[in-house]
């Protein structure tokens, strides 16, 4: 039987300058150097990828001992996902949603269940805070691609405009 140190749930808001098709394509494209995007450690191994499950293996070294976990992650297009994680240090839940705010701008709403099998668990305040400025970081990874890849549909309009007008 499992024995758990620690255990919380919390949950974040992020809002994402991109459309919310563009936001779960990107989310869900899980990646190898993932762990590039926010400077992490954690190394990662994709298992499996097709179009309703991602399998991966996440690898780290914590107090100077390997530890490996799986992450399953759950896609359920075009708004939501679903992860969970099994590892020696913790296992755990995320349970991802996407509301579409506007032509251009998405919420994603996330919680997170977090359950510690080591002695030095992070505070549920750490674990937010930490998972947070990681997001941070994705956000802002993603608004940086689809800024880089689209124009926004306002100056499409205003240009498509002026072409009429001529």
């Amino acid at each position: 039987m499992v024995r758990y140190t620690a255990r919380h749930t919390y949950s974040l808001t992020k809002t994402i300058n991109a459309p919310l098709k563009f936001v779960y394509d990107w989310c869900t494209d899980y990646k190898e150097d993932d762990n590039q995007i926010t400077g992490s450690r954690t190394q990662f191994k994709i298992l499996q990828k097709t179009n309703r499950r991602v399998i991966y293996l996440r690898t780290i070294e914590l107090h100077g001992k390997t530890v490996i976990g799986v992450k399953m992650v759950t896609l359920r297009p075009p708004k939501a996902w679903y992860l969970d994680q099994v590892g020696e240090d913790e296992d755990a839940i995320g349970i991802y949603r996407l509301t579409r705010v506007a032509p251009e701008k998405t919420r994603l709403d996330m919680t997170f269940t977090e359950k510690y099998k080591i002695g030095d668990a992070p505070a549920k305040e750490q674990d937010r805070n930490h998972t947070n400025q990681m997001w941070d970081e994705y956000v802002a990874a993603l608004e940086e691609d689809y800024a880089s890849n689209h124009l926004p549909l306002a100056l499409v309009r205003r240009n498509a405009h002026l072409r009429q007008t001529k």
